[in-house]
């Protein structure tokens, strides 16, 4: 066996490695770094040296993707739209004069500053191109007619996408382009069918708190401009016209999802059924929540989502099969290239798999990672680079920018970027000959594949913690060994049983490999349940604000992307952004957009919550970004909340009251007494306390308030001067004061703080 090419200095180790990171005592003429002369210019000039040899040849491209997202991600903080033609013209010119500077040393800022450029131009492209109207009120009656594009079935009840033909409603002033709505349990009509029907629309969601995930922004990228739910029954109707291409191609996917879930319906029930369409159609919405909670918590959670794994997995199986089924054939192996037709055979498999699953955002951006990997074998490249992973991470943002600000971008790329980074950095050891017998008794048992699995995992696990805990709020402390446990046998029974069944479902031999399939899906369950089970499983984390995840993710491009010992400064950054995110400040009070929940921290330092509405999706969010264990529905939220007819006060950690109230009436005792009053009526203009009324919740959202002194911060989710076409601004939007005092004299606020013995501190 040919001797493995090794790094130059490869058994020095640490020792080797900390001597050039940084010199010896004596090969300092003025001492330690810091206290001779000598140290710090030889220090540079390292610093200097290392630079270079990052900025050669061949080492640009990786960064290229990383420019272009980062001009992604300045023009989703913009306050308004950019003008197209300016962002345009901007680019093109950046990227001339890039190209002119290709012989100068300034041609790598040149490159970066071109890409971030093009990044921003194209988001503002695809903003302009996939633009609709989107609904600002809430209609209550709406007569609908037009073609269900797409239907999902869940749990306790479906969910439709109507593109509108007509819509009628007192109020509307726009007609929408298409709506989501939600539907009885077992009513939802046929995809590419044409109906009529009434209903209730609703904005899109708007964030329920700063900081927290823009379901708006996504919506209007699928082109979704509200969403709602069905009143009374859906009439179908002839077609006043063809539907077109596309939604008959809707239709057919659709009628094959469904023909695929009512084979495995015949062997399979409840999550095992669930759980195996999700795997092989993308539909998972059926899935029982505990077991759902559980995946998650135990950090098995990305199986359900059909992402690069799957997609792996699917090309891999079909490449092999493929591959080792023509090398039966003696004469193809010596004068073909059966390895070429079997990675054009799983490029085929990956492509229907796209089709079949949905053709999400999600599943494309993983379709062309596995396409690049496979196109690469087809024409003699390696496979595994980071000139792959960056080729594919152009092209996803080129075809859509918006995924950029999606967690499942963000998780599976991160993931990627470990996983290349270990095969081309740690592999080439871990595969070494080994030099000792008992090593190599080890690996033949093994081993390696063990050890290969384990890093693979904990990489993974650790590259995705941080975006896990700023978009979910939770960390898996046993997600290694979940995977350990779960993956093997995802890998080796699970998806190739489930890939067997749809090919043998045509001729009626499906059955065995539902079973099969079934088995292994028990196991991955059970998995789960243990491992959620575990004492801590539960890793909860407070949410903090977007600097901390930046810094980190540019901390993890560092350590992935460089060579020479500069990638641990990437570490640094790591460590940095943790210390930043843990000590994020927690909000004093969070109001909700409508006005109708007021969470207040109390003495207890935990959230109570005053509600006049039934919708719980606000609490939920907020008591998970504030790292809290309880439910909405725990009775201990209204612990200290004080409500009749009228309205609901608490008292804040400082003993001074935030009042909601519900009627007029209520307004001239708590502007007595209260702090702070959140109403949806007119506050007489000689109330004495700070008010949030209508008009501030309607033009601002949601809103964030932290105590300063004697009055608060106050965090709006749209602030002032913002206006995107998924979060238009109000037509008489005026401007508020980011500080909001209270207006009662401090003597009066002092006599309105209730006693010890009502502020609950004996609890």
């Amino acid at each position: 066996m040919a001797e493995p090419v090794r790094p130059p200095g490869w058994r020095r180790g640490i020792a080797g490695v900390m001597a050039d990171v940084w010199p010896p005592r004596g090969a300092l003429a003025g001492g330690w770094p810091g206290i001779g002369a000598g140290a710090w210019p030889s220090f540079a000039a390292k610093l200097r040296s290392w630079a270079s040899e990052e900025a050669g040849a061949g080492r640009l491209l990786p960064w290229v993707p990383v420019a272009f997202g980062a001009g992604i991600a300045l023009y989703f903080s913009a306050d308004h739209e950019p003008v197209l033609w300016i962002a345009a013209v901007t680019a093109g010119l950046l990227c001339l004069v890039a190209a002119l500077m290709r012989r100068h040393r300034l041609f790598p800022a040149a490159v970066m500053m071109a890409a971030a450029a093009s990044g921003f131009a194209v988001a503002t492209v695809k903003t302009a191109r996939v633009a609709h109207p989107v609904l600002a009120r809430p209609l209550y009656s709406v007569s609908l007619s037009g073609f269900v594009e797409a239907r999902d079935i869940r749990e306790r009840s479906d969910r439709i996408v109507l593109r509108v033909n007509s819509m009628e409603s007192q109020r509307n002033a726009i007609t929408l382009t298409r709506v989501r709505l939600a539907v009885r349990k077992g009513t939802a009509p046929d995809v590419g069918s044409f109906v009529q029907l009434k209903a209730r629309l609703l904005p899109p969601l708007a964030p329920v708190r700063p900081g927290s995930y823009d379901f708006a922004r996504d919506m209007f990228f699928q082109g979704i401009g509200a969403s709602g739910f069905v009143m009374g029954a859906i009439s179908a109707q002839p077609p006043p016209q063809e539907g077109g291409f596309a939604l008959r191609y809707a239709a057919t996917m659709q009628g094959l999802r469904d023909a695929i879930d009512a084979r495995i319906r015949a062997r399979l029930s409840g999550d095992e059924r669930a759980i195996a369409t999700a795997l092989l159609t993308g539909r998972r919405d059926a899935i029982t929540p505990d077991v759902n909670d559980a995946m998650f918590i135990s950090g098995l959670g990305h199986v359900l989502s059909i992402s690069g794994y799957h997609m792996a997995v699917v090309a891999g199986v079909v490449f092999f099969a493929v591959r080792a089924l023509l090398a039966l054939i003696p004469g193809l192996t010596v004068s073909h290239p059966i390895k070429k037709w079997a990675a054009a055979a799983a490029l085929v498999a990956a492509a229907l798999y796209l089709l079949l699953s949905g053709a999400e955002v999600a599943t494309q951006r993983s379709f062309f990672m596995t396409a690049v990997v496979l196109i690469a074998v087809m024409v003699d490249r390696r496979a595994v680079t980071f000139r792959t992973l960056a080729v594919a991470a152009m092209i996803v943002l080129i075809a859509a920018p918006e995924a950029l600000v999606h967690p499942s971008f963000q998780m599976s790329f991160a993931a990627t970027l470990g996983l290349v980074a270990l095969v081309q950095f740690g592999l080439p050891r871990l595969f070494a000959t080994p030099d000792s017998s008992t090593t190599q008794r080890i690996a033949l048992w093994g081993g390696r594949e063990l050890a290969m699995l384990l890093l693979a995992s904990l990489i993974a696990g650790l590259a995705t913690t941080p975006y896990a805990a700023f978009h979910f709020h939770r960390i898996t402390p046993y997600g290694v060994l979940a995977n350990l446990a779960a993956m093997p046998v995802v890998s080796a029974l699970v998806m190739p049983a489930g890939l067997l069944g749809l090919m043998a479902a045509p001729f009626g031999l499906d059955g065995v490999w539902w079973m099969l399939m079934g088995w292994g899906i028990d196991w991955m369950i059970a998995v789960t349940r243990w491992v959620a089970a575990l004492p801590g499983a539960v890793g909860r984390m407070a949410a903090f604000g977007i600097g901390p995840l930046v810094l980190g993710s540019l901390g993890l491009i560092l350590i992935g992307l460089l060579r020479t010992p500069l990638r641990w400064s990437g570490a640094l950054m790591l460590a940095a952004a943790t210390l930043w995110a843990a000590a994020a400040p927690l909000p004093d009070i969070l109001i909700s957009g409508d006005g109708r929940a007021v969470a207040v921290r109390g003495g207890d330092g935990r959230l109570h919550v005053m509600r006049s509405g039934k919708d719980v999706f606000a609490t939920r969010e907020w008591l998970a970004a504030d790292a809290d264990a309880r439910l909405p529905a725990d009775s201990s939220l209204g612990d200290g909340v004080s409500c009749d007819e009228a309205g609901c006060v608490v008292a804040m950690a400082d003993g001074r009251l935030v009042a909601m109230a519900l009627r007029a009436d209520a307004l001239a005792d708590d502007c007595a007494r209260a702090a702070l009053i959140v109403t949806t009526r007119a506050a007489p203009s000689s109330c004495a306390a700070g008010v949030i009324d209508r008009p501030r919740l309607q033009q601002q959202g949601a809103l964030m308030l932290t105590r300063q002194g004697r009055g608060f911060a106050v965090t709006p989710v749209r602030a002032a001067g913002s206006d995107r076409p998924w979060a238009p601004a109000p037509p008489d939007a005026t401007e508020f004061e980011p500080t909001l005092v209270p207006r009662a004299p401090a003597s009066r606020v002092q006599d309105a703080t209730p006693p010890e013995s009502e502020q609950g501190v004996d609890d």
